[in-house]
């Protein structure tokens, strides 16, 4: 078969998009607060036949800037995060076919928590579950949670992999033909196929078994997100789905490449783990038309403020400290890997060395940190088509620049091109998750 792309939907639950203006645009819906709001979405992604929805997640509002939540709430920059669960249940009830997956932190819950959850998702939905694996560091979700201080990088992932471990083991703690329910001899399931687990580790502690049985999956699909080398090693080890924010083709060729060598010293098939970058699409009826709206998503609708407190939240810097026009110095880099990071890769961005705290926000505020494609359907289409068959990615995670508009225009326009090219799905051939990524369905060692 033809290689083709993934398409993954990116949503959060609450009042923007990653996109920390979007919730000012003229045709946004600001129902976040209702299931249907939701539901709706979901329903337009299965109509282009996206492999999945996915929710983003944090555990707190941003409240590092200033030290205080106020800026935050002011200006709607992600103050409002809904709790997933709820959602993924009202979105399996509008869909059949499409992929439901969330955020889940290996900090703040527990192994036992996380396998129940999914493999209850797993079941309901018919096989379309998959966790978002985070190793969560900021400083306002870990007060939200009784902790003074995070552990380091290296120990994190120490953490998220036995995390790992003793989750799957739950998942396979049930064979797949465990279930009798012999109604005439009263049994109900065979006691030498459903296994503790006993796992003694130096973070965790499980018993088990699951109380849920083996799912129509055997496991949920995993997404990750790391692209330091331990997070890329991570992904390497146990990813179905790697999720990447490479601004340019050439950094994401290098990614793409050095990821799949990753898996395949795994010991893993490289082809059966996608690699998908973050992207905006910006389309229009013409070209002008769709500068145009990128325009006013770049400078109309955003607050500089609104930026530095998302900003604040994910560097775990406090950027109050600073005007905007400051400069960014070496203290700064210092202070934070992160800072680091994104001032690096703003300067390649804007070709100069000399950023200011402006430039910063700027960046974190008009979708910088992946590929926007901006233009007609036909001028979209031929971006994701060069980034796929270049070998920069295997899809694309799309976020939106506002909602329901950004997701209706790209099915309604990008989507009926990609099929006709022959490079995305025009239905759906399976019925579950794994069947629509194409990769296999573990068995559970038993």
């Amino acid at each position: 078969m033809t290689r083709q792309m993934t398409l993954v939907g990116f949503m959060q639950a609450g009042n923007v998009t990653v996109y920390s203006g979007s919730w000012r645009y003229p045709s946004a819906d600001l129902s976040f607060l209702s299931m249907e709001y939701y539901q709706r979405i979901a329903r337009t992604l299965e109509q282009g036949k996206f492999d999945l929805v996915f929710f983003d997640d944090r555990l707190a509002m941003p409240g590092i800037y200033g030290d205080s939540v106020a800026d935050a709430v002011r200006h709607g920059a992600r103050p409002v995060k809904l709790d997933l669960t709820a959602v993924l249940g009202g979105i399996v009830g509008a869909t059949s076919k499409i992929g439901v997956g969330a955020t889940y932190s290996t900090t703040y819950y527990e192994p036992f928590h996380v396998a129940r959850t999914f493999a209850t998702l797993d079941h309901l939905s018919g096989g379309r579950a998959a966790w978002n694996v985070v190793t969560s560091v900021n400083d306002s979700e870990g007060q939200n949670f009784g902790r003074e201080a995070h552990v380091g990088h290296d120990e994190r992932y120490d953490r998220a992999h036995e995390f790992l471990e003793a989750t799957t083991a739950l998942w396979d703690s049930w064979e797949d033909d465990a279930l009798i329910m012999d109604r005439d001899s009263g049994e109900f399931a065979d006691p030498t196929k459903v296994h503790e687990v006993n796992h003694k580790g130096k973070w965790f502690r499980v018993r088990g078994p699951l109380t849920v049985p083996r799912t129509p999956q055997g496991r949920p699909a995993i997404l990750q997100a790391g692209s330091s080398g331990r997070g890329r090693e991570f992904a390497a080890e146990w990813a179905d789905l790697v999720f990447t924010a490479d601004p340019g083709l050439a950094v994401a060729q290098r990614h793409y490449s050095d990821q799949k060598e990753r898996i395949a010293e795994a010991g893993r098939d490289p082809e059966a783990v996608k690699i998908l970058p973050m992207a905006y699409a910006v389309v229009g009826e013409t070209q002008a038309i769709a500068e145009e709206k990128e325009r006013l998503f770049l400078d109309a609708y955003v607050h500089p403020v609104a930026s530095l407190a998302l900003l604040s939240e994910v560097m775990n810097y406090d950027f109050a400290k600073h005007d905007l026009d400051d400069p960014v110095t070496a203290e700064m880099t210092e202070a934070s890997s992160g800072i680091r990071g994104l001032a690096e890769g703003v300067k390649r961005h804007l070709g100069r060395d000399d950023l200011t705290v402006r430039d910063l926000a700027a960046h974190r505020a008009t979708l910088l940190q992946g590929p926007r494609f901006v233009g007609t359907a036909e001028r979209v289409a031929d971006q994701m088509q060069e980034w796929f068959e270049s070998r920069g990615c295997d899809g694309f995670v799309l976020a939106a620049t506002h909602l329901p508009g950004a997701f209706e225009e790209f099915v309604r326009m990008v989507v009926p091109i990609l099929q006709e090219r022959g490079l995305f799905r025009r239905e759906y051939e399976g019925s579950t998750l794994r069947e629509h990524l194409g990769i296999a369905r573990p068995g559970t060692g038993h």
